[in-house]
């Protein structure tokens, strides 16, 4: 029996919009789902694979029409090659040899001694240059090499456990004794309910307990009215989301535009991410923060809009 997938399972897994699945269908013959016992469209995982690359490299400037008929390698090829191109620009100052070291460490299953060189890494850096300079450029190494096939889905399975135990170590560390009161605001940390990808939540949590904030995470993919309930009985002063790349565009918007109208006035809402619509047009109302090094300005700005 062949395994499928539903249109909406393909949506949220790969982060193309079903419009987009049926006008590619009926545009370029791709993909050609089969349909269910009730009638409804059903993908196979092959089909489901190939979508996912085909994200990756629309996010990256291709277009559907020129790459949509090309093969998974040649796909997974054209994603290696465009990574090579930008890796330079977006490595953040990080040697490529290091980031390559822990993505090595990651295809052998070495994961023990993943964790102690990034432990290393952030004892010897410091919290925030740990985050910016390293481990950002390094999620976006992983996530190209899960992209093109060089990465099996339970090694970036691997990885991403592997750094959560050590930001939950740091994150931990920089917790305040019993009784002293955080001098920065109440910040709610989580995602929209399709956001499957929890690093960036963690990275922006460090940073935020590190400038003094009160964090309370709800992990990832929260329902929009749970978000605003949670943000009421907290009393938070900021929610703040995590968005990646792999996120629909459009259900980001619809999804911060939710939210924003259904919070209280008081509580500002932040978002930051990957997701290229953040920077093109965002939604009005809310805090944009492209990368996590503009976390401690914004906590600044947000001090003096709340001066006595």
């Amino acid at each position: 029996m062949q395994i499928t997938m539903s249109i909406g399972a393909v949506e949220r897994d790969t982060g193309l919009s079903k419009d987009a699945l049926r006008v590619w269908e009926r545009r370029y013959g791709f993909p050609t789902p089969i349909r269910d016992g009730l009638g409804e469209r059903a993908y196979l995982l092959e089909q489901v694979d190939k979508l996912r690359v085909l994200k990756r490299l629309l996010d990256q400037g291709h277009r559907p029409g020129k790459i949509i008929h090309y093969g998974i390698q040649e796909l997974q090829q054209l994603v290696q090659q465009s990574a090579l191109a930008i890796e330079p620009a977006s490595a953040g100052g990080a040697d490529l040899s290091i980031l390559q070291g822990y993505l090595d460490l990651c295809k052998t299953h070495q994961t023990e001694a993943l964790r102690h060189g990034l432990s290393q890494a952030l004892s010897r850096m410091g919290l925030e240059r740990f985050i910016v300079e390293l481990l950002a450029p390094l999620n976006r190494l992983v996530g190209d090499s899960w992209a093109n096939g060089s990465l099996q889905i339970f090694e970036e399975h691997l990885y991403t456990e592997s750094v959560q135990i050590v930001m939950r170590a740091a994150i931990s560390s920089l917790q305040l004794p019993r009784g002293k009161m955080p001098v920065g605001p109440r910040i709610l940390l989580t995602t929209l309910p399709q956001e499957q990808h929890g690093l960036g939540l963690l990275m922006a949590e460090a940073i935020f307990t590190q400038e003094g904030a009160s964090c309370i995470s709800l992990g990832v993919q929260t329902p929009i009215m749970d978000i605003v309930g949670a943000a009421r009985s907290q009393h938070a002063d900021i929610v703040a989301l995590s968005v990646s790349g792999a996120m629909n565009p459009r259900l980001v918007l619809e999804g911060l535009t939710d939210l924003r109208r259904k919070l209280p006035g008081s509580t500002e809402l932040w978002v930051g991410g990957d997701c290229p619509v953040l920077a093109r047009r965002p939604p009005e109302a809310i805090y944009v923060l492209i990368h996590l090094a503009d976390i401690p300005v914004s906590l600044g700005a947000w001090h003096d809009r709340h001066a006595a």
